[in-house]
């Protein structure tokens, strides 16, 4: 049976295949396999990229952060253009610390995925210089910012032209933090030369690539995808994966502004919350996931609030047993953004002081306001 596999690989999540290990990466049942040498089947995929393809079912991985560091030192030692893609709704979640050891020399081409959930409010040259400032801060100097939507196949032709530009016949790696859409990226790609069949895995449960998937270019080089190295600062690490689909938005944020008074707080869900302490009154402008439902009580009220909805109405979690949040108490001096690593931000409007909650190991960061006040007030 072994000898059926002969060093293949799941073309899905670029794992080793194998037959004796069910909980390990590349798991292929016996069975499967033998029916797909039968039918002579070229791309055989692991049990666990089968489920998430037609079922939508994710299996943990067994890749340790070991292996993903090891999968990435291959990048400094090649001569290639590398293509990291950011996040546009999570630009500090979706930095690598330390990237530029992994990229040795190379050329990194920046590629903001997912433009298509920002809100209408988005200028492209105000974030641009904003990316470029944070990945200069890094030690990478970009030598371009591409803006890409790989679900709508936005800017996917751009791109290509940008790479093709830089790449002077050279591989080309992708790198990124897991759940950034380097795979639909990738796809989309190949839809646009005709190479549908070579899709890969894609999902928005984090670490879906476990090992390298190199494919093929028509000059001899490859086009390839690593795996996302899963940030433990962000949200998506802390939920269980019937969780997800809360915190992953599908449609164009719809921002909310609300004018708040001193003492009221805003819970998001229950794994994140706001408290405004001053002036007498302000307002602040949530860029969230649609599906996320926001609720307003005052401070005074809010722990009890909490302890109470939590896994009712407060969701995520879903379950009842609520995830610890912590305080961070900030003075806001201008227009800023309170972000919430992997979930979204909330723009302070005026200067104020705010104590900002969430999941004790989840990140937040305050930054210069970088999207305009949008309609749809709520008053108290």
């Amino acid at each position: 049976m072994t000898q059926m596999l002969n060093n293949r690989y799941c073309p899905g999540c670029g794992a080793k295949l194998q037959v004796d290990d069910p909980n390990g990466s590349g798991y292929i049942p016996p069975n499967a396999l033998a029916r797909a040498v039968e039918k002579q089947h070229h791309s055989v995929y692991c049990s666990r990229c089968f489920k998430l393809r037609h079922y939508n079912e994710i299996s943990p991985a067994s890749l340790t952060d070991d292996d993903f560091l090891e999968l990435l030192n291959d990048v400094a030692a090649s001569d290639a253009l590398v293509i990291y893609v950011l996040d546009a709704l999570d630009l500090y979640g979706s930095t690598i610390n330390g990237l530029q050891r992994f990229v040795g020399k190379n050329p990194v081409l920046v590629t903001v995925n997912k433009i298509d959930l920002l809100p209408k409010s988005f200028n492209s040259r105000k974030l641009e210089n904003y990316i470029k400032k944070r990945v200069k801060e890094q030690g990478i100097n970009a030598i371009d910012v591409a803006f890409v939507s790989a679900s709508k196949n936005r800017g996917i032709d751009e791109l290509m032209a940008s790479i093709e530009n830089a790449r002077k016949g050279r591989d080309v790696y992708v790198v990124g933090v897991a759940n950034v859409g380097k795979s639909t990226i990738i796809n989309g790609i190949l839809g646009a030369v005709g190479e549908d069949k070579k899709r890969i895995t894609t999902s928005y449960y984090p670490g879906t690539t476990l090992g390298r998937i190199a494919i093929p270019l028509d000059d001899g080089a490859s086009i390839i995808d690593t795996p996302g190295i899963i940030q433990k600062h962000q949200l998506s690490s802390f939920l269980d994966p019937s969780d997800l689909k809360y915190i992953m938005p599908k449609k164009e944020l719809r921002p909310i502004t609300y004018q708040l008074n001193k003492g009221q707080t805003l819970f998001i869900g229950g794994v994140a919350r706001l408290d405004y302490e001053g002036p007498k009154r302000g307002s602040v402008t949530c860029y969230l996931p649609n599906q996320l439902l926001i609720h307003r009580t005052r401070t005074s009220r809010a722990d009890a609030f909490y302890k109470k909805h939590v896994g009712g109405i407060l969701q995520p979690p879903k379950k009842s047993e609520p995830l610890p949040l912590k305080q961070h108490t900030y003075t806001v001096k201008e227009a800023s953004d309170v972000v919430y690593s992997g979930l979204g931000w909330i723009t302070i409007n005026q200067p104020s002081q705010i104590s900002a909650w969430a999941v004790a190991k989840n990140d937040i960061i305050i930054r210069p306001a970088l999207f305009g006040q949008d309609q749809g007030v709520k008053s108290e």
